[in-house]
């Protein structure tokens, strides 16, 4: 063992000249042995920065901020010597404000990915911006115009101009990139000008609340405040993420960043660059997440899939099999891990396009098609249309669910204000301690259905639980309808 230490060490210090002697040769060729583990940080990312660094920008915008509202001269007694002199100075004041608005000044970072000037940047950087800067390295600086942008991912496309071609780089897929890859990440921190740091991807998914399509990169280089819109690069020199967000109690680097996929951010900017705006596909539902209890339910294996609560009338989705109740597995061949993956996927998915929809319905997969149609600007529901009400009946209790029911009828519905479309049973009592309790079910929700099949009466609901404890069934899902919003609830029957 000890013997052969030096013949090892000999080894990887060849491999480690190698790896060097690769990265200088030139740009675009990963060194075969960084692909196989050794750390790119032992050859250095000097030739990457060279490389890559000149199409980095660093985004500079100001604002006219309008005037404050005129305040009031302080009131001495008549005739005292600071009456005029506070008059004086607090009327000089208001008008040169009036004269010369106050301007405040932004600062971010950019990269441009074509040689005709066109720059990636976040939206929030250049928001309500009156005048726009690109500047790079050379401190040379252009003047840029909007091109278009979408607050939802929080990006957005600027233009420069100039006779001579622009220095760019390329988008990676950011499909094939992993947890504990190396990356870089070039910006504008603080205001400083160009940056370089380095770090790995920490995670991938990550959902921060910042948006509907959250599915940030986490990474640990150092990204501070005027990091934003600036890009992650991969060891080939390609932009696998927009840095646009930190997460930090101190307002610092803790080694918590995150970056907008390039899949995702290459169509939108695509989509502005063609259009100026973003046109996403759409597919009329509402979903829910499937839980361990929906699952059981069901019968499915795992809480994979999103399970549809509604089909929005009017949209691609009535047009289509999909029913509410079905969970949807895979869309246009990509897997639904979670219930947010679809609608990130279908919103990246070409409007019009006929996609293939797999899905789980009543114990069976089957697959059906679906045209997408184009996502409304403020997507809304369209009203149901009002059925005839049940007949009247007496109210009845169901144990094993924790509630008691009755039929609706105008009175309920005048009580507990439920809409014109409503129907199913009215709840009208809730056990405190019972199933419907836990999961917050109140008086004046309405059960539709019971394990995907109508109920219309309180003799109908207690044979459909009695049915499902005789199956060996421990729970049993509902779907809820609470002024207009529809919702599967799995109640588990009490043991014993």
């Amino acid at each position: 063992m000890g013997a052969s230490r030096p013949a090892t060490w000999r080894r990887t210090l060849a491999l480690c000249a190698m790896a060097g002697m690769l990265v200088a040769a030139g740009f675009g060729v990963v060194p075969p042995v960084l692909a196989q583990g050794v750390p790119p940080p032992l050859a250095g990312f000097a030739d990457l920065v060279l490389a890559v660094g000149p199409a980095v920008v660093n985004i500079s915008t100001t604002k006219a901020q309008g005037r404050s509202e005129d305040l009031p001269v302080p009131q001495f007694p008549p005739g005292s010597p600071f009456e005029e002199f506070f008059k004086d100075f607090f009327e000089r004041d208001q008008q040169q404000q009036r004269q010369q608005p106050r301007r405040t000044f932004s600062l971010g970072s950019g990269f441009v990915i074509d040689p005709q000037g066109y720059v990636v940047t976040n939206n929030h950087v250049i928001a309500e911006a009156d005048e726009i800067k690109v500047i790079f390295n050379d401190e040379s600086e252009y003047r840029a115009t909007v091109v278009g942008r979408d607050t939802k991912t929080d990006l957005a496309l600027l233009k420069i101009e100039r006779d001579a071609p622009f220095p760019y780089v390329e988008w990676a897929d950011s499909d094939t990139i992993r947890v504990g890859d190396w990356m870089l990440a070039i910006g504008n921190p603080f205001g400083l000008g160009s940056t370089v740091t380095s770090g790995i991807v920490s995670a991938r998914g990550r959902n921060i609340n910042a948006g509907p399509y959250d599915d940030f990169f986490q990474v640990d280089a150092a990204i501070n405040r005027g990091n934003s819109g600036g890009p992650s690069f991969t060891l080939d020199g390609k932009v696998f993420g927009v840095n646009t967000a930190i997460f930090s109690p101190s307002g610092g680097n803790v080694g918590i960043g995150f970056a907008i996929p390039s899949n995702l951010a290459r169509s939108v900017i695509q989509s502005l660059k063609d259009t100026g705006r973003v046109a996403r596909g759409w597919l009329g539902v509402r979903i829910q997440t499937v839980d361990e209890a929906i699952a059981e339910s069901l019968g499915l294996e795992s809480t994979a899939g999103a399970l549809i609560a509604g089909v929005t009338p009017g949209g691609p989705a009535a047009n289509s099999d999909i029913q509410a109740g079905d969970i949807i597995l895979r869309f246009d061949g990509k897997k639904i891990e979670k219930m947010r993956d679809l609608p990130r996927i279908v919103a990246e998915t070409p409007v019009g396009r006929k996609a293939e929809v797999e899905l789980f319905r009543r114990g069976e997969r089957k697959t059906v098609q679906i045209v997408l149609g184009e996502l409304p600007e403020d997507e809304t529901l369209a009203e149901l249309g009002q059925p005839e009400p049940p007949p009247n009946g007496a109210p009845a209790q169901i144990a094993e669910l924790g509630v008691s029911v009755r039929e609706l009828n105008d009175e309920l519905r005048g009580q507990y204000q439920i809409p014109p479309g409503g129907k199913g049973l009215v709840i009208v009592e809730v056990d405190p301690a019972g199933p419907a309790a836990a999961e917050n079910l109140r008086p004046g929700d309405l059960i539709v259905e019971v394990n995907q099949e109508e109920v219309a009466t309180p003799a109908d609901l207690a044979a459909r639980v009695a049915k499902l404890k005789q199956e060996g069934k421990k729970s049993a899902l509902l779907l809820v309808d609470r002024q207009g919003d529809l919702r599967f609830v799995a109640l588990r029957f009490p043991e014993g």
